[in-house]
C-alpha cells in the first residue's frame, strides 16, 4: 500500500462528499463538481496537504472562494481519512494536518515489504524499450557514453519500478558507411607498416591511435599476408579481425559499468533480413521518395511540413526550420545510416513495444523530428518515440579541465574513467544532473571518501544505521514490531520530516518515470540521508523509554530499507560498514 497516495485519495473523496452534501442542502447551486487538486505545501507548518477546491469551484458555483471553503468545511467529515484537522487560509485554501495514524502507517508500509517499497502499477505493464549508449564500434567509448550509460540504465530502472515492462537495448552499427571507413582506415595503417609513407591515409579516415594499434596487432600475428591481396579482401580481413575485438571491449566496459542489456542488436541483421530495403519500398509505395543524381531521396520536407501544419505551426515557423530532404540510397547503391535507423525503429515497434525511448547526444537534436516524421510516414506513431537529449560532459580535476589521460597520453575514454573512478561514484554522479544540462564531472570529488561525495554521503547513512543496530544488539536491544501507541511517540519535527520524506518515495518514482528523469531519485535519496543525519543528531535512538527506543529503531530500519532500495535499484553497492 502507498500510504501517501491512499491519504490523498481518501481526502479527495471526503472533499467531494462535502461538496455533494452542500449541494443537497442548497448551500451550493446544482452544478458539475469542479476539478481540484490536493498538493503538499512547501512549508508544512501551514499543513501537510492543501486543496484549491474552493477556488476551482468559483466558476461552477458562482460564489466567492471563501464562502465555498466555509461550506465545504462545514460539511467535511475527516473520520475516514488520515487527517485529524483542517484550517482555511487566504482567499479559500483549505489546509489539512495528518494524524498519528498516518505516520505509523508509513513506517509499517516500508517495513512490510522493504525490497518492493516504492513500486507501483503506474505503468500498467506497458512495454517500453530504452535504447542507450549505442556507441559506434569503430573506436573506444567516450565520456558522453559514460554519462548516457548511467542515465539510460537508471532511467530503465525507474520505469521498471513504476510498473512498466522495460527492455534495455544497445544498437551496434556494424554495417554501412562507418564500417567502410573503418576498413579503409585499418587498411592504410596496415600498409603503412610495410610500405611507409608512400601509403596516404584517407582524408576522412579514423585518426585514433586505436586504429594503428589494431593494424599492428594484426600484422604482428599475420605478418604481411594481406599486402598483395585485393583491397576488398584486405579490408574484409582487417574488419573481421578488429570489429569483434572492439565490440567485445564495449561489452566488457558496459559489464564493468554494471550495465546489462537485454539485447545487443546488430545493424547487419537489418541489412541481411531485407528490413532496410523494405522501408525504402514502403516509402516509395506511399509516393514519398524520388530519384535525383543517381540517389534515392526521402521527401522529409513534405512529410514534416504536413505534420507541423497539422499541429498548428505556422508556415513562417516551418520555413525557419529550413527542412531538407534526405538521401535513402546513395549513388553507389548503399543505404544511408538514416535508412537503417528507420528500419531499426520500425523493428522495435514490430516487436510490440508501445513506447520507444532513445538516449542521444545533444548533437543529434536535428535527427529527432526527422525520425518521428519517418515513423509517421511508414505507418507508425512517431509520437510514441521519445528522445532524451543529453548535453556534453567535461572532466575536471583540481578545478582544471582535463582532456588527456596521464596514463595513456590520449583522450580520456570510458575505460580510463572506470580505471580511475569507483563505478558507484560514476553511476551516482552522472545521475545528479538532468540530461539536458551540461555537466562538469569532478574527478577529485568522485574518488573522495567524505560527505562531499554524494554517493559516499548516502552510503554512509546506510552504514551508520547498520552500526546503530549492531551497537544496540550488543546491548541486547533488537528491533521488534511496535504498537500504534509506540509509533505515535515519534512526534519530534525531525522524526515527522523524515517520515514524510519516506512517504513521498513512490510518488517521486512515478514523477521520475513520467519525466524520464532518474536524477530526481538521486536527489531524493541524498535528501533522505540528510534528513536521517539531522534526526540522528537531534533524537537519541536509545533512551530510557523502551517504547520510544523501539519506535526510533523502526524509523531507522525504514530509512535503511529505502536507501538500500534506491541504491540496489541503481546497481550501486550498499555497504554495511565504512
Amino acid at each position: 500500500m502507498d500510504t501517501y497516495a491512499n491519504a490523498v485519495k481518501m481526502l479527495k473523496e471526503a472533499i467531494t462528499d462535502a461538496m455533494n452534501k452542500a449541494i443537497e442542502k442548497g448551500e451550493f447551486p446544482k452544478a458539475e463538481l469542479p476539478q481540484f487538486i490536493i498538493e503538499t505545501p512547501a512549508d508544512r507548518t501551514h499543513g501537510d496537504f492543501a486543496t484549491n477546491a474552493a477556488m476551482a469551484g468559483a466558476k461552477s458555483f458562482r460564489m466567492p472562494p471563501f464562502k465555498i471553503a466555509q461550506a465545504i468545511t462545514a460539511n467535511l467529515n475527516l473520520e475516514n481519512t488520515l487527517c485529524e484537522r483542517f484550517e482555511t487560509a487566504g482567499p479559500g485554501f483549505i489546509n489539512f494536518f495528518l494524524g498519528d495514524s498516518y505516520y505509523s502507517a508509513v513506517i509499517r508500509d516500508v517495513l512490510a515489504n522493504p525490497e518492493t517499497y516504492g513500486s507501483s502499477d503506474f505503468g500498467k505493464g506497458e512495454k517500453v524499450m530504452v535504447e542507450f549508449v549505442s556507441a559506434n564500434p569503430t573506436g573506444p567509448m567516450h565520456m558522453g557514453n559514460a554519462r548516457g550509460g548511467a542515465l539510460g540504465d537508471c532511467l530503465a530502472a525507474v520505469l521498471d519500478k513504476a510498473g512498466y515492462d522495460v527492455w534495455r537495448e544497445f544498437y551496434v552499427n556494424d554495417a554501412g558507411n562507418q564500417i567502410e571507413k573503418f576498413g579503409c582506415s585499418l587498411e592504410a595503417r596496415y600498409l603503412q607498416i610495410f610500405k611507409g609513407d608512400e601509403i596516404v591515409f584517407p582524408e576522412d579516415g579514423y585518426q585514433g591511435a586505436d586504429i594503428t594499434e589494431l593494424a599492428q596487432e594484426y600484422a604482428d600475428a599475420n605478418g604481411d599476408s594481406l599486402v598483395d591481396v585485393s583491397s576488398e579482401e584486405r579490408k574484409k580481413a582487417l574488419v573481421g579481425y578488429a570489429l569483434p575485438k572492439n565490440i567485445k571491449k564495449m561489452q566488457a566496459d558496459m559489464a564493468k559499468y554494471k550495465i546489462t542489456y537485454d539485447k545487443w542488436f546488430f545493424e547487419s541483421e537489418l541489412h541481411n533480413s531485407g528490413a532496410v530495403k523494405e522501408v525504402v519500398d514502403i516509402l516509395t509505395e506511399k509516393g514519398l521518395t524520388y530519384e535525383d543524381d543517381g540517389a534515392v531521396w526521402y521527401k522529409n520536407k513534405e512529410v514534416l511540413t504536413k505534420k507541423l501544419l497539422a499541429e498548428g505551426k505556422t508556415q513562417k515557423y516551418i520555413d525557419n526550420l529550413e527542412l531538407k530532404d534526405d538521401v535513402l540510397i546513395r549513388k553507389n547503391g548503399n543505404p544511408t545510416y538514416f535508412t537503417a535507423d528507420i528500419a531499426y525503429h520500425k523493428n522495435k515497434f514490430d516487436r510490440g513495444y508501445n513506447t520507444l525511448i532513445d538516449v542521444w547526444g545533444a548533437d543529434h537534436h536535428g535527427h529527432v523530428m526527422r525520425m518521428k516524421g519517418a515513423m509517421d510516414a511508414i505507418g507508425y506513431d512517431g509520437d510514441k518515440l521519445d528522445v532524451v537529449l543529453m548535453q556534453l560532459v567535461k572532466l575536471v580535476k583540481g578545478g582544471e579541465l582535463v582532456k588527456m589521460s596521464k596514463r595513456t597520453g590520449k583522450a580520456i575514454q570510458l575505460a580510463d574513467l572506470l580505471d580511475e573512478v569507483p563505478v558507484d561514484s560514476a553511476r551516482f554522479l552522472f545521475n545528479t544532473r538532468e540530461a539536458n544540462t551540461q555537466m562538469d564531472f569532478d574527478l577529485d570529488l568522485a574518488v573522495s571518501q567524505d560527505n562531499q561525495n554524494p554517493v559516499y554521503y548516502v552510503q554512509y547513512a546506510h552504514a551508520r544505521i547498520c552500526s546503530i543496530l549492531k551497537s544496540l544488539a550488543n546491548d541486547g536491544i533488537t528491533p521488534r514490531d511496535c504498537t500504534d501507541a509506540e509509533l505515535a511517540l515519534l512526534t519530534a519535527a525531525e522524526e515527522r520530516e523524515l517520515i514524510n520524506h519516506l512517504a513521498a518515495y513512490s510518488s517521486e518514482i512515478i514523477s521520475a518515470a513520467k519525466d524520464y528523469d532518474p536524477t530526481k531519485i538521486t536527489r531524493y535519496v541524498t535528501q533522505l540521508a540528510t534528513l536521517f543525519h539531522k534526526f540522528y543528531n537531534a533524537c537519541r535512538v536509545k533512551g530510557e523509554d523502551e517504547g520510544l527506543t523501539q519506535a526510533r529503531l523502526a524509523l531507522c530500519c525504514a530509512v535503511k530499507a529505502v536507501i538500500k532500495n534506491v541504491l540496489t535499484m541503481f546497481n550501486i553497492s550498499c555497504p554495511e560498514s565504512m
